[in-house]
């Protein structure tokens, strides 16, 4: 089972998609929902608690999470040194990497690092400075002997340029990246699509810009061999290969649950606070026999839930967004689908010529990628 583990909510950034958006949030309230709003800020359990917890399950993954997860260093640090898991994550906004030791970064088997495309865009979103000192500490780690999977955690609002900030990634030779992930801000806080010229992004720049990536993805497997890491178009198309359906992608719910500073269960990180899905305690719940949590409608009656799986829990439970709004990202979704599968036929060409293999597409899955966009 996978566990994102939270360590604080605490971050040192203000970056306008996260920190300026729960300002302009403030007094949104959530319904019905019973949200507990006194969650200790950094781990309040015994870890021995965590440890026994794990060691019930033979093959646990944590994925340390935040906030900024190395704000809280020790006890990070003291997780690693206590728990045998198969698989230590961590998703990090980047900037203090260089105060974890190698000993403990190089035992870490995937890095999310938080950039949202090249320097100008960046800096714009989550401050002044901030790419330079993530690109200076990720290449630190490179050189400080770390081989695991680095992926750059794109979050994109309507400045960014889907296409040209992938692309930039992907060819920059700073940027020792392994893989890349994004994932529209969309439907997490309550107040802000009014504000905002959503739909005409999606519509001029996303959607087409997603069509561009995917010519470009398949043209690269056929000049180069080779199958690029874009976890959105890689998990998609590995599950049209193996005509597989799926539940909620990123694992949300039924392989991925989260644990919160005092130590209660949820099935997504998102949810923090959130009585009304509280699952358990680690110190009396079982990580096997964990309640599954299933989106609901409208997700529960679309004609792609079986492909999509129902995109993000978090979204499809406080709706956030009205349904006619929350349409438009369903839209991308469909947009998404639709591409690949259109060049579906030609990936199977490749294969059967043998330019490039099945298991080319293989990646761990539930390891913190939503998958779906």
């Amino acid at each position: 089972m996978f566990f994102h583990v939270l360590l604080t909510p605490n971050c040192d950034l203000k970056c306008r998609y996260c920190y300026e958006k729960s300002c302009e949030d403030m007094n949104a309230d959530f319904g019905d929902f019973e949200v507990d709003y006194s969650v200790p800020n950094e781990i309040s359990y015994d870890i021995g608690l965590l440890k026994k917890f794990c060691e019930k399950d033979p093959e646990p993954v944590l994925i340390f999470y935040g906030g900024e997860p190395i704000l809280c260093i020790d006890k990070m640090k003291q997780i690693m040194d206590s728990i045998e898991a198969k698989i230590f994550v961590i998703q990090t906004n980047g900037l203090h990497l260089n105060r974890l030791e190698p000993e403990y970064v190089n035992r870490l088997s995937t890095i999310f690092v938080s950039l949202d495309g090249d320097e100008e865009l960046t800096d714009f979103y989550r401050g002044k400075g901030v790419y330079r000192k993530v690109i200076e500490n990720i290449k630190l780690i490179r050189k400080n002997g770390f081989e695991g999977e680095l992926i750059a955690r794109m979050t994109l609002m309507e400045e960014t340029d889907i296409y040209k900030n992938v692309m930039w990634l992907l060819n920059n030779p700073d940027h020792p990246f392994s893989s890349i992930h994004w994932q529209l801000d969309a439907g997490f806080w309550k107040n802000d699509f009014s504000k905002r010229p959503f739909a005409e992004w999606v519509k001029e720049n996303y959607d087409p810009g997603i069509r561009r990536l995917v010519e470009f993805w398949v043209q690269f497997m056929e000049t180069k061999g080779r199958v690029l890491r874009l976890y959105p178009l890689l998990g998609v198309m590995q599950s049209l290969l193996h005509k597989e359906d799926s539940l909620l992608r990123c694992g949300s719910g039924w392989s991925n649950y989260s644990i919160q500073t005092d130590g209660h269960i949820i099935p997504c990180p998102a949810m923090n606070g959130m009585k009304d899905y509280y699952l358990g305690h680690i110190r009396d719940s079982h990580p096997l026999h964990l309640e599954r949590v299933y989106v609901e409608q409208p997700c529960s009656r679309c004609e792609i839930l079986r492909e999509c799986g129902g995109r993000c829990l978090y979204a499809n439970i406080t709706k956030r967004w009205s349904n006619e709004a929350y349409s438009l990202v369903c839209k991308t979704v469909k947009n998404l689908f639709e591409s690949l599968t259109f060049n579906l036929p030609r990936i199977k060409r490749l294969i059967d010529d043998e330019k490039i293999r099945v298991s080319d597409f293989e990646h761990m899955k539930y390891n913190s990628c939503e998958i779906i966009p």
